[in-house]
């Protein structure tokens, strides 16, 4: 095989790999406290404790466990009864501008601090399918509903 036909079908197979990638799988924790272990059995090595509505992107599932990845980037294993599908967003900057609309020049409606987490207010299959791609609309637990952006959270 030639080096352009190799490369041919090296790229190929980087598109199809692409394409048929699935999203991101993430759930939330569903009690306080939920325990994350280094592997799937209550008991191995407890390796963090998380408090409720936590989200965790799913890596795997087996037999009744879930190897999970949490905002910091940490992985284990959680008990697959201990986690929900609610949604809910970590916020992953600094502060996060909650905006009236989503636009960058719109007001401010609430701002939150890196840790904070926010319920998913609309449904968002992706950050490119939503009604303004980019943002995601949240509430606060207080109330407030706001836009930020995709990339000042973590759990879509």
């Amino acid at each position: 095989m030639t080096r352009r036909a190799a490369a041919v079908v090296v790229a190929a197979a980087a598109i199809a790999v692409a394409a048929g990638a699935p999203a991101a799988d993430f759930r939330v924790t569903a009690e306080a406290p939920t325990v994350l272990y280094d592997a799937p059995s209550a008991r191995a090595k407890p390796q963090f404790v998380y408090g409720r509505d936590v989200p965790v992107e799913v890596l795997v599932g087996v037999e009744g466990w879930t190897k999970v990845r949490d905002a910091a980037g940490t992985i284990g294993w959680i008990a697959a009864r201990s986690l929900t599908e609610r949604r809910v967003l970590q916020v992953r900057v600094p502060v996060a501008d909650a905006r009236a609309n989503a636009d960058e020049a719109a007001p401010v409606a609430f701002r939150a601090a890196d840790g904070v987490l926010l319920e998913l207010a609309e449904p968002a299959g992706s950050a490119a399918t939503t009604a303004f791609p980019g943002w995601v609309k949240v509430r606060h637990r207080d109330g407030a509903v706001g836009y930020v952006r995709v990339s000042q959270v973590f759990g879509l």
